[in-house]
């Protein structure tokens, strides 16, 4: 059974850096067949893509977001991890990791859906 959970700070303070973890469970985030999300949601703004990780460790970010985020991975402890300096209160929001299922054909992969969440973990970015 898959299982995706979060982790990390509850509070963190203006202008520092957020950090949140996600540990996956029966799956390994090397296969081929998933690409690895985080994905947030404010009470204004609704879901909101932040960027993923593929397979073999490339990563994709949301241009608006992209010169502050970084995902990065241990693939030994099977977790990959959020970083998103400089926060505000902006940044308010529930986290959530996500696998995306990818769709083959043909030997190229393509993107899918969303098949399996984490609970989600509320970050509140406040003095």
């Amino acid at each position: 059974q898959v299982q995706l959970r979060e982790s990390g700070p509850g509070l963190v303070k203006p202008s520092q850096t957020l950090s949140l973890t996600c540990t996956v469970s029966g799956g390994s985030i090397t296969t081929n067949l998933y690409y690895w999300s985080w994905i947030r949601q404010t009470p204004g703004k609704g879901l909101e893509w932040i960027g993923y990780m593929t397979y073999s460790g490339s990563t994709y970010y949301r241009p608006s977001l992209k010169s502050r985020t970084s995902i990065s991975r241990d693939t030994s402890k099977n977790q990959f991890t959020l970083q998103l300096t400089s926060v505000t209160p902006g940044d308010t929001a529930v986290y959530y990791c996500a696998r995306e299922r990818l769709i083959w054909d043909n030997s190229a992969a393509y993107r899918g859906f969303y098949d399996y969440w984490g609970q989600g973990t509320q970050v509140t970015v406040s003095s």
